[in-house]
């Protein structure tokens, strides 16, 4: 264990090709996904914590199950639409990146609405009286209202990118985990521990956990900066 850890380490320092490859596709995917993810989810999220519509807690409830939805689930229907005989089939996405994105903007998008929906509701019952007494139109309160609680939608946004960095079933389905094309983090850690190859998938489990880290101290480190700035 002690000369798999040495390996791993030495594949980072030397910045290996195939590891530095591997690392910026999960990079591409996931951040491509975590972007279009909030901003769909943000205004959905505002959306639900707003307006009184009929059939809104079923919404909710819809939204709620989809952010514990199996990975898997959500990568066979993605591949079912973009394979030849599926409705999407026409724009040749199967096994390339961009189907990749799409399956994980199927996952971070509910997560990021459901959660952005409870932090802005609470503020909402703050300044509902306020954004009514302007007559705002809805667009308009939505926006002030994210930027309201834009320091704590951090949070949201921190959960969407674990969830699509840190996910295996969907982008293996979708993707093919296809070496030098679509093989991620994720995906080849599974792939190289099946084969034995510990070193390789020490060295990209300390690269995921090390992305993490760093996302969790920025986001910590702008909350603390909020803080002292707005008390």
């Amino acid at each position: 264990m002690f000369t798999a850890f040495q390996d791993a380490l030495s594949l980072l320092a030397q910045m290996n090709g195939g590891v530095i490859g591997i690392v910026l596709v999960s990079l591409q995917v996931s951040l491509s996904a975590l972007l279009i993810g909030t901003l769909l989810g943000l205004p959905i999220g505002a959306l639900l914590a707003t307006e009184e519509f009929k059939g809104k807690k079923a919404v909710i409830v819809t939204l709620n199950t989809l952010m514990g939805v199996p990975t898997v689930i959500v990568g066979v229907v993605v591949y079912l639409l973009l394979s030849r005989s599926g409705p999407l089939g026409a724009w040749g996405w199967l096994f390339t990146t961009k189907g990749m994105i799409l399956a994980q903007i199927l996952l971070t998008t509910p997560l990021i609405a459901a959660l952005s929906r409870q932090i802005l509701e609470d503020s909402w019952r703050i300044h509902r009286d306020s954004f009514l007494s302007l007559r705002l139109p809805p667009l308009s309160r939505y926006k002030w209202l994210i930027w309201d609680c834009r320091f704590s939608l951090t949070i949201a946004i921190l959960a969407g990118l674990a969830r699509a960095i840190s996910e295996v079933g969907a982008v293996m389905i979708v993707g093919g985990n296809i070496d030098h094309s679509t093989r991620t983090m994720t995906t080849a850690i599974a792939l190289e521990t099946s084969k034995g190859d510990l070193p390789l998938a020490l060295a990209l489990g300390i690269a995921l956990l090390t992305i993490v880290l760093v996302a969790n101290l920025f986001t910590f480190a702008v909350r603390q900066i909020a803080e002292r700035r707005y008390g």
